[in-house]
């Protein structure tokens, strides 16, 4: 099935298509891109960090689990008591990081562009380190980079899954009026009204909430930056609107959906997530993320696609070679 869709899309790359658009291809060995080292004479942002806590946040006041101290509970006669599946405990209280990188000479209240990661701590580092040498260079323009992480958990049934693979304005709106103004109240920093100076980023089901976060807010995110975006079936609760989670979005949303003011960069690993999955799991990493060049080269979006030979889920070396070019790409026709 992924050959008949890379056909497709091949086929879509040859004739006339939308500006930006492009299809590439990379393989090993994979070396860290020269921008991710540090220079001594260079300029270098300032980081800092801050917690958030669920009893803050109105959107996101702490996940339902199921409540698994009953099924260890026993009736008079000593006999377990099963708890049957639909029953919950209460709210679970979290805590999350937010990490903010403010570029150097930053100066305080002014209109900075903007950069929003998910699961933040896995990034900090990175991507600081390129902004660093691409600020510097004058290869993008000053910004700041706000990376959050999830309330905790993975997948279905936990509060990351809640945030990150459902879709709805939900994350976005959490985003907006809850962290970006305490990051303006802490660090003294503002952020621009412009979409196309803000950017969603992430990895797996990170990467599906930096494009839901752009999808039903391009007012507030015009750009995505995606590595093996879980674009899978994977949502949880089930909304029957989008019974496939964010499938959906290159299997008909897309398609159905007037073109949207988004420029999108994503990647995917040869050897991603369930590679060897039929189309019929709807669980397949590198189909979905061919399907989703597929449709969005269809649809006219401004996009870049990199397939990475030999690559894994979220693959750290193929990050550490393509960020720096990835955010310039993103950002190259944005005033410096």
């Amino acid at each position: 099935m992924r050959a008949n869709v890379l056909a497709v899309l091949g086929a879509l790359l040859v004739g006339a298509g939308p500006a930006g658009a492009e299809d590439i291809h990379i393989a090993p060995p994979y070396r860290d891109a020269p921008e991710m080292a540090a220079h001594a004479a260079q300029p270098s942002g300032t980081l800092h960090s801050f917690i958030m806590t669920s009893g803050e946040s109105r959107i996101y006041p702490g996940i339902r689990q199921l409540d698994t101290e009953t099924t260890r509970r026993r009736d008079s006669f000593g006999n377990r008591i099963a708890a049957p599946a639909q029953l919950q405990s209460e709210a679970g209280p979290y805590r999350r990081d937010v990490f903010v990188y403010i570029p150097a000479g930053y100066r305080p209240g002014t209109r900075a562009p903007l950069l929003v990661v998910q699961d933040g701590r896995d990034y900090t580092a990175r991507v600081a380190a390129a902004l660093d040498s691409l600020i510097a260079q004058h290869r993008v323009p000053p910004m700041v980079a706000v990376m959050i992480q999830s309330g905790g958990g993975d997948a279905q049934g936990s509060e990351r899954g809640l945030e990150y693979d459902t879709l709805s304005d939900r994350y976005a709106r959490f985003v907006q009026t809850e962290v970006l103004p305490r990051v303006e109240q802490l660090y003294g920093v503002r952020f621009t009204d412009d979409p196309k100076g803000r950017a969603a980023m992430g990895g797996s089901s990170g990467a599906a909430a930096a494009f839901t976060m752009a999808w039903f807010h391009p007012e507030w995110f015009g750009k995505v930056l995606s590595y093996s975006g879980t674009f899978v079936n994977q949502a949880s609760p089930v909304d029957p609107a989008t019974p496939h989670g964010a499938w959906d979005y290159h299997d008909r949303l897309i398609a159905a959906t007037p073109a949207k003011p988004i420029r999108i960069w994503m990647e995917v690993g040869e050897h991603d997530l369930h590679w060897q999955d039929p189309e019929a799991s709807y669980h397949n990493w590198p189909m979905a993320n061919d399907r989703m060049a597929a449709a969005l080269l269809a649809k006219g979006y401004d996009y870049r696609y990199v397939t990475a030979a030999g690559a894994v889920h979220v693959d750290g070396d193929v990050i550490a070679q393509t960020l720096p070019g990835a955010l310039e790409w993103l950002w190259r026709d944005y005033p410096r």
